[in-house]
């Protein structure tokens, strides 16, 4: 069988989610660094994380619905033009030296708006790109080429960041593009919903009533949500750079790779491991959310430059875990006409967590310090993780992920 990487289409999605995602971090950088600076209030980088929230909140459902009914490449480029204005956008800001927040706050709603898009279209196009047997494989390496983007975006950031925040949102705007133009050379064309006489509304709730009737798939899914809402640091790290550590905005983008450096180690190693030795997926999964709360922990006390750099790196390594078991689940136990609104729904959890987990995180900090905040989510994710074994045991129970299919 030929390799999973020289498959031409699956070559196409993974350089243009690299490119995307190399993109989002470098602006996550430069924006969050610029407006710290600028206002000195963490609570600034709260409301920055609720901007991008707003619109993943409102659009990723319907946008699920869409990925069931048209062109997943059409979607795609079109959200990662989006995601090019979102990038000009900024770059006009800094040149013109803006000194007030909300017209960032503007270009962040434009930002989530390309990942309520691209979320449901992403997910739902990946598994048609490939041959089943194959589908672990392929995410571990998606999963690889997303964090490698996560490492080399926000250091990449932070030292272009030196030369100037314009450049910084400029290189955000290329890579932007050639996201969009990577995914509409995609040849693999989907529609796959075979549904009529039926609102928009209907269809996006029958993807809800679907997900009810899948513990494995309702389980993975809320536990990565409360993972994420409560466990993530993201939002902290510029303060953690400035007013702990004291490390500058190429320090920030070091931490913010650090998490990076942990997951793709371990998504490198998934990739290589034959189906035959991935056995124990679900208690992979509960173990790797455990260990991402611990490591919030550490990083929360540890009050050192190098014992935060190995804290992010642990988390990392324990969330690409979770995600190879989660996403090789949700796909593979969702029949193809639902995968889109499905997607949709895994994407709202995830992308709509992780700004308003930065909203929580900055409020938190605003209120009773970083510290704190930090670990006060560490501490409530390993109380997630004991009452989801407990709630969702069948999930617990699943052992090799190429068993996973969807229940009738």
């Amino acid at each position: 069988m030929t390799h999973v990487l020289r498959n031409r289409d699956f070559g196409l999605f993974l350089g243009g989610r690299f490119a995307s995602v190399l993109a989002a971090q470098m602006q996550w950088v430069a924006n969050g660094w610029y407006l710290y600076d600028l206002t000195g209030d963490p609570m600034t980088l709260g409301w920055a994380g609720l901007a991008a929230f707003v619109p993943i909140a409102v659009l990723t459902l319907p946008a699920g619905d869409l990925a069931d009914r048209i062109d997943r490449r059409w979607i795609l480029g079109v959200a990662h033009f989006i995601q090019a204005a979102a990038a000009a956008l900024l770059l006009v800001l800094v040149a013109l030296h803006t000194t007030v927040t909300w017209p960032f706050y503007g270009a962040l709603v434009l930002s989530g708006s390309t990942r309520a898009l691209a979320g449901p279209a992403s997910k739902s196009l990946a598994p048609l790109l490939v041959p089943r047997e194959q589908f672990a494989q392929s995410v571990a390496w998606a999963t690889s080429a997303q964090q490698t983007a996560i490492i080399a975006g926000p250091a990449l950031g932070g030292l272009i960041y030196l030369l100037g925040a314009p450049i910084t949102f400029a290189a955000c705007f290329v890579m932007a593009l050639l996201a969009a133009i990577a995914m509409l050379a995609i040849r693999t064309r989907v529609v796959a919903s075979k549904e009529g006489g039926t609102t928009a509304l209907q269809r996006a709730l029958a993807g809800l009533q679907y997900l009810r009737t899948q513990p494995i798939v309702l389980g993975a899914i809320s536990l990565d949500l409360f993972a994420v809402l409560l466990g993530g640091v993201n939002a902290l790290l510029p303060v953690f750079s400035r007013d702990i550590l004291h490390v500058g905005p190429a320090g920030l983008g070091v931490l913010r790779s650090m998490f990076a450096v942990g997951a793709i180690t371990t998504s490198l190693v998934l990739a290589q491991l034959p189906e035959e030795r991935q056995p124990h997926a679900g208690r992979a999964l509960f173990g790797g959310v455990a260990i991402f709360g611990v490591g919030a922990i550490v990083f929360a006390l540890g009050g050192n430059f190098w014992i935060a750099l190995i804290a992010l790196a642990t988390m990392g390594a324990a969330d690409a875990m979770s995600v190879f078991v989660r996403a090789t689940v949700v796909q593979l136990a969702t029949p193809e006409d639902m995968r889109g609104r499905v997607s949709a729904i895994h994407v709202l959890f995830v992308g709509c967590t992780n700004e308003l987990g930065e909203f929580r995180a900055g409020l938190f900090a605003s209120l009773f310090g970083p510290v704190t905040a930090a670990l006060a989510g560490g501490i409530g994710t390993l109380l997630i993780v004991g009452l989801w074994t407990r709630l969702f045991p069948s999930l617990r129970k699943v052992d090799r992920l190429s068993e996973v299919a969807p229940r009738s």
